[in-house]
């Protein structure tokens, strides 16, 4: 199975192709450009240059959240356009999971965090067996606080944009916390199609249309609102 998989949920721009399992072509930028810059430029050079229309490709993913609101949407909203005018399937993978496929060859156990600001995380705990992460719990948000008397001192590579900030904050209380290598740390495609490969497989593929982004919180502006009104009604 060929796959297109795109990632801009994190502070980085990816794409990748791969056949089956295999990486074939991968493209990763992480210089701060918004994804509208980069996403789409990076998926055409790429297909360019492997010699390979969007119509050989079987199937289109993408990391539909939780993370960047903003890079989410427009992750989202490339593939389902993509999609749409290819007439390919599409299917949305946790950001946090495809983290978990992208660095699976550390082994052990896996934290994956992203930094989802106010003192909170977004997280995902996994534990790779038969070189496949097995989930220990659902993305969640949750305070970093919580997330130390979880971990406790269970030995983890911490993975994802809110590594460093885990770490330094938590290296106390959990000492069995360890960085993975920054090439291993960030989502990139390959993890996403990585993730991807066996859903689709398993024909959990979806249309365009019903391709939809996944957030854990509401985004900022609409919590500000919701604050505003419900302090206006008390």
């Amino acid at each position: 199975m060929k796959i297109l998989a795109f990632e801009s949920a994190s502070v980085c721009a990816s794409v990748a192709r791969t056949r089956a399992a295999p990486l074939i072509a991968h493209s990763f930028q992480n210089s701060g450009a918004t994804p509208t810059r980069t996403l789409l430029p990076m998926a055409q050079a790429l297909l360019e240059n492997c010699d390979v229309p969007l119509a050989a490709v079987d199937a289109l993913a993408v990391a539909h959240g939780p993370g960047s609101f903003t890079g989410v949407r427009i992750g989202v909203a490339t593939v389902k356009g993509l999609a749409l005018g290819a007439e390919k399937p599409c299917i949305g993978v946790s950001t946090l999971a495809s983290m978990a496929w992208g660095a699976r060859a550390l082994g052990g156990r896996l934290c994956c965090v992203m930094d989802a600001r106010a003192g909170q995380v977004y997280n995902a705990l996994f534990a790779i067996e038969d070189d496949a992460p097995r989930r220990l719990c659902a993305d969640r948000a949750l305070p970093l606080a919580a997330l130390g008397e979880e971990i406790g001192d269970t030995p983890y590579f911490l993975v994802g944009d809110g590594a460093d900030l885990c770490y330094n904050t938590l290296k106390e209380r959990c000492p069995g916390l360890r960085l993975a290598p920054p090439e291993l740390r960030y989502p990139t495609g390959f993890g996403v199609a990585a993730a991807a490969l066996p859903l689709l497989r398993d024909g959990r593929g979806s249309t365009p249309q019903a391709l939809d982004a996944f957030y854990l919180r509401r985004p900022q502006a609409e919590r500000e609102r919701l604050k505003r009104l419900s302090a206006q009604n008390q």
